[in-house]
């Protein structure tokens, strides 16, 4: 099909993702602070082991990434720096069928802050490439950016994400949608799978809607608990035309 080789054109010739992270001055934001610091206030205790699982990775080659997860903290490599915290990141990327700017390449802003507009915090969802070789959705898996940062270690300046990740429902779009259907990773303690992640990763901004199944909706439910009510959501494929080139 055609949108299949479009995708594979866009995904390997083009910018896959060129973030440039934009810092906002409020609380942590915009400020170098210690991690364990950051972790108390985004109520994510493990944090500083998340990033030591992440420099394990970088520092390694692909073969041993894997082993980042079962290694024990011993294994891992100390880090006492601080990081820098931002709200924000830039993800740019070839769209000539929407709305782009020259040469079709399109800007998106990726948002990780705990109040938007004078409101509820707003944490936004990504594609994050995670087999290159794979197409369509088979190369992406679904993530919620929890915070921008950035750390330098050993000299090498990283810029990152922690992200909360989704696992895909099945080996094929839904039926009636064709729409891929996802679901949050949680641990057995019901707490959600986390892991830092190199902004190089992140592909584009992703729309995730509910499956609302056969029940009513509350009436109190806000929007800004949508992406935390529910058990299972499609990955929305017909928000732009990118996005249905990509998640086939």
């Amino acid at each position: 099909m055609a949108h299949v080789d479009l995708a594979k054109t866009v995904r390997e010739s083009l910018v896959i993702c060129l973030l440039c992270i934009y810092c906002y001055l409020s609380n942590i934001v915009g400020k170098r602070v210690y991690p364990d610091i950051v972790a108390d206030k985004i109520d994510q205790p493990d944090f500083v082991d998340l990033i030591q699982r992440f420099l394990y990775e970088q520092c390694r080659s692909d073969s041993d990434s894997e082993a980042a997860s079962s290694s024990t903290l011993s294994e891992l490599p100390e880090f006492h720096g601080k990081i820098s915290v931002c709200a924000s990141a830039i993800a740019t990327f070839f769209a000539p069928s929407d709305i782009s700017g020259i040469g079709g390449m399109r800007c998106e802003r990726i948002r990780a802050v705990n109040i938007w507009r004078n409101g509820p915090g707003r944490y936004d969802t990504v594609f994050v490439s995670t087999n290159p070789i794979g197409e369509g959705m088979v190369g992406f898996d679904i993530a919620r950016v929890k915070l921008f940062f950035s750390l330098k270690h050993e000299g090498i300046k990283y810029p990152c994400a922690l992200v909360h990740w989704y696992s895909r429902i099945g080996d094929s779009p839904d039926n009636n949608t064709g729409m891929w259907v996802v679901r949050p990773d949680v641990r057995d303690d019901e707490t959600r799978f986390a892991s830092v992640i190199h902004l190089d990763t992140i592909f584009r901004a992703a729309h995730l809607l509910p499956v609302y199944g056969n029940e009513f909706v509350p009436s109190y439910l806000n929007f800004s608990q949508s992406l935390d009510a529910f058990h299972s959501y499609y990955v929305n494929k017909y928000v732009d035309h990118h996005a249905f080139e990509i998640a086939f």
